[in-house]
C-alpha cells in the first residue's frame, strides 16, 4: 500500500492543474516565504476566507508536502455536491443555481475525483458542526506530526463571517494549542506552528483579483508554558490568533 507521501507525489501533476484552475484570474503574492518550516512536525494556522482557494494557495506556495484538515462532507460525493452548490449560491446569489447547472458534468467529474482520493493523500476529515466531538480528527493530526509531517489547520468556515468584529478572522479554536501542548508534554515533541494570513482569496472564482499570503516565523508551545495546562493552552491559542491578526493587518497596510 502506498504511503501518503507516495500518493501525494503520484497526484502532484493533477493537484497542480487543480490549483491553477482554482486561482484562475488571481495574481498571487507571498510575503515571508522564508518563514516556512522545511522539515519536522509543523502545523500551519491562519484565517480561512477563501474556501478551496486558500488550499490552492498553500499547495502552490508551500515548499514541502502538506496535509490538510477538511470538512468531512468533502469525502462523500453527494455531500460535496451540496457544498459546491451552497458555495455558488453564496457568491453568485440568484445566478448560483444557473452556474451549478452549467458546471454539471465538469463538477461531477471533479467531485468524484476529489472525494475518492482526498483521504489517500492524508487529508484529515473533520466534522465542523458545532458541539461535535473531534477526538478522532485530533488523533489523526497527532499521528501526522509524530511522523514529522506538516499539517494545515485553518481557522474559520472558508468565507467572510460578518457576525465577528473582523469578518476576515474568526476567533481561533483551541485544538492546535491542545495538540502542541500534548505532544510536548507526552512525547517531548517540539511542534512548530506557522502563522499565516490570507487576503483576497474571498473573491469569487474567475474574478480577477490580487491574492496575498503573509507567512510569519514559527511559534512554539514551550514559550507559553506556566501555570496549569489549561492556562498554557489558552495563552498559546491567543498568541496564534494575535500573530495571524498582525500578519493580516500587515497585508492591509502594505
Amino acid at each position: 500500500m502506498a504511503t501518503y507521501e507516495e500518493e501525494y507525489e503520484r497526484l502532484r501533476p493533477v493537484i497542480r492543474r487543480l490549483w491553477r484552475v482554482a486561482l484562475l484570474g488571481k495574481k498571487l503574492e507571498v510575503r515571508g516565504a522564508g518563514n516556512f518550516v522545511l522539515s519536522g512536525p509543523n502545523v500551519l494556522v491562519g484565517n480561512h476566507i477563501g474556501s478551496f482557494k486558500d488550499v490552492a494557495v498553500l499547495f502552490k506556495a508551500a515548499p514541502r508536502p502538506i496535509f490538510f484538515t477538511a470538512n468531512r462532507e468533502l469525502f462523500d460525493d453527494a455531500s460535496f455536491q451540496a457544498v459546491i452548490r451552497r458555495h455558488l449560491e453564496r457568491h453568485f446569489k440568484e445566478f448560483g443555481l444557473t452556474f451549478n447547472r452549467l458546471l454539471g458534468p465538469l463538477k461531477t467529474a471533479f467531485v468524484d475525483f476529489v472525494s475518492s482520493r482526498i483521504g489517500r493523500i492524508g487529508t484529515v476529515p473533520v466534522d465542523i458542526s458545532p458541539g461535535r466531538q473531534k477526538g478522532e480528527s485530533l488523533a489523526l493530526v497527532e499521528n501526522h506530526l509524530r511522523a514529522g509531517r506538516a499539517v494545515v489547520a485553518l481557522q474559520g468556515r472558508g468565507r467572510l463571517r460578518r457576525m465577528y468584529p473582523n469578518p476576515f478572522i474568526e476567533p481561533f479554536k483551541s485544538g492546535v494549542a491542545h495538540i502542541a501542548h500534548r505532544l510536548h508534554d507526552r512525547d517531548g515533541l517540539a511542534v512548530a506552528v506557522t502563522p499565516l494570513a490570507f487576503l483576497g482569496t474571498h473573491r469569487p472564482m474567475l474574478i480577477p483579483a490580487r491574492v496575498r499570503l503573509n507567512v510569519g516565523p514559527p511559534l512554539y508551545i514551550r514559550d507559553y508554558l506556566g501555570g496549569n495546562a489549561k492556562e498554557a493552552v489558552e495563552r498559546f491559542r491567543g498568541a496564534m490568533e494575535a500573530r495571524v491578526r498582525a500578519l493580516f493587518f500587515d497585508l492591509l497596510s502594505g
